[in-house]
């Protein structure tokens, strides 16, 4: 999927070329070399976002106005240049308007230690994680969450003042409830369609005797408009809006016992299979499966759970896995290598 790799001005890179093989493909390096910002750098380039921050102007290296990431992809060449002035996107050396053509060419999952968070952290990152995916397996997607999140600062921005006029908020409860509707039934439908392959996943990684169970939690209930209109004192209260799809969740569990009384092991393991059942789903749905990009996460693993996980990767994706050795890897997978 990705031949190469351009990047300027990017975190610690000022200028940096790369390429990449099919298959599986590994960054390798001392800590603090930037193998991590690569592998960003090549989200950024397919999905126009990074995984690990939201503010793409924090991946501006200091002292430059914007960075530029660039590649070939397909057979096509892609061009991104952010500034906090302003966006250009290139198709082929073509401006591109708007972005739907362009994130058609590349679907991306993304695997990192800090995963871990998603069993026990805040919900936001799991609803960051529900968006990441379902962005890329529903068209429109980012359409919808983009109105919803307007129609929510509005709102909020009214409930905020002195004394809330409910006629001016509830101008904007009809494109709340339209956009949120929308959003609970694409998540919905995912967490479900991920249930399957997350927990073979998961079964094929840990041996272990252990179900992983996977519920959607709605934060609009089953009637996001009834819920939305029973809850203005709770807003007037906490001037803010106290239901809908920005409250959703995402539990857990093995064996019916929550996960987050599992352990360390138990967690990270969870992980890999909800990041491994999602890129099952997104290769069972597009022509092309997505790219992998995996960053350190073998190192958190014992010998038999790393060779496990390499194992369960899909086998038609093309993989990109940043490590500081190779010591771990068995014998038998085609690889290249890239040093820093």
């Amino acid at each position: 999927m990705l031949r190469s790799l351009k990047v300027r001005h990017f975190r610690c890179f000022d200028s940096f070329e790369s390429e990449f093989g099919d298959g599986l493909n590994f960054i390798v390096g001392p800590n603090a070399r930037g193998k991590t910002s690569l592998l960003e750098a090549a989200c950024i380039l397919l999905r126009l976002q990074s995984p690990r921050v939201t503010r793409l102007a924090s991946v501006v290296q200091h002292g430059r106005r914007g960075f530029v990431v660039d590649g070939h992809a397909k057979e096509r060449h892609l061009q991104f240049y952010f500034s906090k002035e302003r966006k250009k996107l290139a198709l082929d050396s073509v401006p591109q308007t708007t972005a739907h053509e362009y994130l058609q060419l590349g679907r991306v999952v993304w695997f990192s230690n800090a995963d871990i968070d998603l069993t026990r952290g805040a919900g936001d990152l799991r609803r960051r994680f529900l968006d990441f995916v379902c962005a890329q397996r529903e068209p429109g997607y980012r359409t919808v969450l983009r109105e919803y999140e307007r129609a929510l600062r509005s709102r909020n921005l009214l409930l905020k003042q002195s004394s809330p006029r409910w006629r001016e908020i509830a101008a904007f409860d009809a494109p709340l409830v339209a956009a949120g509707e929308r959003l609970i039934d694409a998540r919905r439908r995912f967490a479900a369609e991920l249930q399957a392959p997350a927990a073979a996943m998961h079964s094929a990684i840990s041996e272990a005797h252990e179900h992983l169970h996977i519920e959607y939690v709605s934060g609009g209930g089953e009637d996001f408009a009834a819920e939305l209109a029973a809850a203005h004192a709770a807003d007037a209260r906490l001037r803010q809006t106290t239901v809908g799809p920005h409250r959703d969740d995402l539990e857990f569990s093995l064996n019916e016992v929550s996960a987050d009384h599992a352990s360390e092991g138990q967690q990270r393991t969870l992980v890999l299979a909800l990041k491994l059942g999602a890129a099952h789903i997104l290769a069972a749905h597009f022509v092309a499966p997505p790219l992998l990009l995996i960053d350190d996460v073998f190192g958190e693993l014992d010998l038999r759970r790393r060779n496990a996980l390499l194992a369960a990767l899909p086998k038609t994706s093309q993989k990109i896995v940043t490590t500081t050795h190779l010591d771990w890897m068995g014998e038998g997978h085609a690889h290249h290598v890239l040093r820093l």
